[in-house]
Order: C-alpha cells, then sequence, then structure tokens
C-alpha cells in the first residue's frame, strides 16, 4: 500500500523536531450501500476511501495530520507541517522496519465484491417479503445491506510494519406497524466480521418476521409505569447497559484523565460478585473483532471484572504512556481521518447458572426487558439511561403485558452492584459506537440478568 523506503522517510520527516514516536496508518476502503423501501430500491451508492494518517507523539502530547494523495513529496510535507506543534531536541533516530506476521483469526470465504448487486438486492427483497407478509399491520418496511473492505498498513518508528484486511456485512431490517393512526417501528440489524458467506447462511425470515412480531406487540402494547423496579434484562443486545454503563468508563480515555468512576479502582469491588466481564477481540469473525487493532498491536481476551473485582482497562498508547500500563489492543479508530483511541471490541457480561425461566419466575413484580434501544453514559459519574424497545411486566412470576415509552435510569456502578442473578444463555448482539475517534463496530453480550432495583420512567398505570 506504501512502499517501505518512503514510509520510513516519512515516519523521520515527522519527528525532526523532536517527536518521541510517529506513526502512519493507510486505509484503502470500499463498500458497497443499498437501501430499500416498501421493497423499492431507492439507493444504490459504491465508493472508496483511500487516504493517510500521520501522528506524532511528544509526551503525553499529539499532533495528528492527515491526507489523501499518497505522494511522497506530500506526505513528507504534511509530516513536516504536523511536526511543527512539536517542541523538542532533534534527535537521529534509527528504526528498521519488520514486517509483523498476522494470525488471521477472521476468515473471508466470500469477498463482497465476487457477489453480484442483484444477489444483494434479493436477501433484501426476502428481508421485505417476510416482514410484510407477517401481517397485515405491517404497512411499511425499510431494509438496508452494506458491506465493505478494508485494507490498512500500520508503521511506526519503533519499527512496526503490518498490514491487514477487514470485511463487514449487514443487513438491516425495519418493519412499521400501523393502526388507527398510530405506528410503531423495530429494527433488527444482523451483521458480520467476514465474508458474504455469512449473508448466504443468515436465517433472513427469521430476522424479518421478528422485526414485524416486535413492531406488532409494541404497537398494541400498554404505557409503561414509572417507579423503582426489579428489572429482567434478556440476552444479547441487552448487554448494551453494560457497554455504556461500565464499558466507557474502563476505556484508558476516561481513566487516564480521572474522568471515570472506574479510576484507581483496581481490585476494588465494583459489581456484584455475580459478575464477570470480559472486552475480547479475538472471537472469530464477531462483529466487533479484530486481528490487529488500528495501532497495530494484537487484539487478546481482556478480563476487566472478575467475581465483582475490577481486574482491568483496556488500553491504547496514549493510555499506556500516561497510565504505565501494557496497550491490550483497544486502540481504534474509523477511519485514516481519526486518530485512535481505547475503544471496546467484543464486551460481555460471562455466563452464569441460573436458568432464564428461573429469573422470570424468582421475580414476582417487576419488568422483563426483551430488547433495548441505544443509550448514553456520563464515564464520570457512571449516570446512564436507556430506552426499552420491547418490554414486558412482569407479574406473578410470569411475563404478563407488553408496555413500551419505559426508560431505565440509573447509575452503572450501582446497578452493577444490584445484579442479583445471571442466565446461562450468553447471547451476543451487534451496533456501532460513537467515540471521539468516529463510529466503529461493536459487539455487546450478555446472558439474561436481573438488577434488584432499577428507576423506571414512564406514564403509565401499575
Amino acid at each position: 500500500m506504501l512502499q517501505e523506503a518512503i514510509t520510513e522517510r516519512v515516519l523521520h520527516a515527522a519527528l525532526e523536531t523532536g517527536g518521541d514516536f510517529s506513526e502512519i496508518f493507510v486505509e484503502d476502503k470500499r463498500g458497497t450501500f443499498l437501501n430499500m423501501i416498501g421493497g423499492t430500491v431507492e439507493k444504490v451508492v459504491s465508493g472508496r476511501d483511500f487516504g493517510v494518517g500521520i501522528r506524532i507523539i511528544k509526551g503525553e502530547f499529539f499532533v495528528y495530520a492527515y491526507t489523501n494523495d499518497a505522494r511522497e513529496d506530500n506526505l513528507i510535507r504534511v509530516a513536516r507541517a504536523a511536526s511543527q506543534a512539536i517542541r523538542g531536541n532533534r534527535r537521529n533516530i534509527t528504526f528498521d522496519l519488520r514486517r509483523s506476521i498476522i494470525d488471521d483469526k477472521h476468515k473471508i470465504a466470500v469477498m463482497p465484491h465476487a457477489v453480484s448487486k442483484k444477489r444483494k438486492v434479493e436477501w433484501m427483497r426476502r428481508a421485505h417479503e417476510s416482514a410484510k407478509e407477517y401481517d397485515s399491520i405491517i404497512s411499511q418496511t425499510m431494509i438496508s445491506y452494506s458491506d465493505s473492505v478494508q485494507n490498512i498498513l500500520i508503521a511506526n518508528s519503533e519499527g512496526l510494519l503490518a498490514e491487514d484486511q477487514r470485511s463487514y456485512n449487514r443487513l438491516g431490517i425495519g418493519a412499521v406497524a400501523e393502526f388507527h393512526g398510530d405506528k410503531e417501528t423495530a429494527f433488527l440489524g444482523p451483521g458480520s466480521f467476514s465474508g458474504l458467506e455469512y449473508m448466504e447462511k443468515l436465517d433472513i425470515e427469521f430476522y424479518g418476521r421478528e422485526a414485524a412480531r416486535s413492531a406488532k406487540t409494541i404497537l398494541h402494547a400498554d404505557l409503561a409505569p414509572a417507579g423503582n423496579f426489579p428489572v429482567v434484562i434478556d440476552n444479547e443486545f441487552g448487554g448494551v447497559i453494560f457497554h455504556e454503563a461500565c464499558g466507557h468508563g474502563l476505556e484508558s480515555a476516561a481513566v487516564a484523565r480521572k474522568a471515570s468512576v472506574f479510576a484507581d479502582q483496581l481490585d476494588e469491588h465494583v459489581a456484584s460478585p455475580l459478575v464477570t466481564a470480559f472486552d475480547d477481540g479475538t472471537i472469530p469473525n464477531a462483529w466487533g473483532s479484530l486481528n490487529i487493532d488500528d495501532e497495530g498491536t494484537k487484539t487478546k481476551k481482556n478480563l476487566l471484572i472478575e467475581n465483582g473485582i475490577l481486574k482491568g482497562y483496556l488500553i491504547d498508547r496514549l493510555g499506556s504512556l500516561k497510565m504505565g500500563m501494557v496497550p491490550t489492543g483497544s486502540g481504534r479508530r474509523e477511519s485514516y481521518k481519526y486518530a485512535p483511541v481505547s475503544r471496546m471490541n467484543n464486551t460481555f457480561i460471562a455466563p452464569g447458572t441460573s436458568a432464564p425461566e428461573d429469573i422470570v419466575s424468582n421475580t414476582e413484580f417487576g419488568i422483563y426487558a426483551k430488547y433495548l434501544e441505544g443509550g448514553s453514559v456520563n464515564p464520570a459519574t457512571s449516570d446512564y439511561n436507556f430506552s426499552i424497545s420491547e418490554g414486558y411486566m412482569i407479574r406473578n412470576g410470569k411475563i404478563a403485558e407488553a408496555i413500551k415509552g419505559a426508560t431505565l435510569i440509573g447509575k452503572g456502578i450501582d446497578t452493577l452492584k444490584k445484579i442479583d442473578m445471571v442466565g446461562n444463555n450468553l447471547g451476543l448482539g451487534i451496533g456501532m459506537c460513537g467515540a471521539s475517534s468516529g463510529t466503529v463496530p461493536v459487539t455487546v453480550g450478555q446472558p439474561m440478568i436481573r438488577v434488584s432495583e432499577l428507576t423506571v420512567g414512564g406514564r403509565g398505570e401499575m
């Protein structure tokens, strides 16, 4: 993607004003996006994004610049311009770029460009038809399809030289249920860090029907009551509550500047003894997995919490310098236009011993959150809020009437300590996470859990 001799000269140019470390990130990304409304293809977009990012670090300070002009003279000009923000003594640094051997855990069998757009539209049409035919109450469908292949090169002044290829594909299924002017929408978006063999094997009809079923259920649901209740949160995407309420607070971007409630809490009890949690970037073909992160560090399985005790953080290069800890393969960025920061990959609570049906039957009265929507959190305080997209009341140990309009409100560090049952049915869900280094694919996950008490915002009656 870039000749080694050119790469070395650019890295040297970046250090001319006394920087401690320089890095090049080269990206060549091709992708396709298709959008279908009501069974009709409305948009087809294919494109290529190419560019080079240059980062220089001095102490705990860094400067970042990028360009889509990869000619040597321009790259050296950009590197020297960025280096003007560094004030130090020029040093003669000798380094030898050594190509890393990448252990590819995420095989790609069918490259996206090898499959016709006609075939991709067929997948979308199957999703549309299965959702639309579920029930006459489904008035509209919105189907999207996306795939991308990203080739990257990372080199730095410590001699690292690594190249990798990443392939993503995802199907988005939205269904609208409508009755007497009232409308409700449900969305599901299965995807994979793999080739299109994933789409060939995907049970598209299941996801289409499930999106339609959820929309119909929400439409006819009662308004959720407000108050403090036990809350049972289902597996898979239910893990977004851990991702937001805890995961962001464990990223070194927040921890290193003491902007997290989890700073200085290593080996302290931060959760229920039932909670063990990991961030694992090595799960084969999982949506948030990578062979190497966007700094060239190999990903690994990072233990975050063990039996309620905080055991680790998610650390990038800058976090490593500030905290004196080893990088964990967590430096990520959306594209060459962003400097990397510490981010999650596949973050999940490990399975416990309770059967899901026992968790429900042991809850006399409360709320069951089947599907959560995205949420937000303040890492400094761990205050969060989430919307329940599909929920139910639990009465006398049984799932009862559907509810809508419920919001979960709390502090992550308090919620973790109130988890009093953990199921044995670990499942993973996928999403996109936005932060200062852009939007990246992440996996969230958990088995079914019960929180003994949560504040629920709602407008209905008990």
